[in-house]
């Protein structure tokens, strides 16, 4: 079964805007999960400002530097 195309470029741009922010939210979940992986304490300023960005470039780099860093706070030096 052949799934519904939209045709609009309204609908095509809402639907592609979706699709960004549901990557960025998979991004932004893996930057805590490594975090709490490593055993950091993640404050509320430094959670708020990892789910609240929509650069998924930039989640993808915090993502690594979680992977290394001592404290989250240095997520964004």
């Amino acid at each position: 079964m052949k799934s519904y195309e939209w045709q609009s470029d309204f609908a095509k741009t809402h639907i592609a805007e979706g699709e960004v922010k549901g990557e960025a939210k998979g991004e932004a979940k893996s930057v805590l999960l490594v975090l709490d992986a490593r055993g950091l304490s993640v404050p509320d300023s430094v959670r708020e400002r990892v789910t609240g960005c929509t650069d998924t470039d930039q989640l993808e780099r915090w993502v690594r530097r979680a992977a290394v860093i001592d404290r989250a706070e240095q997520l964004f030096d």
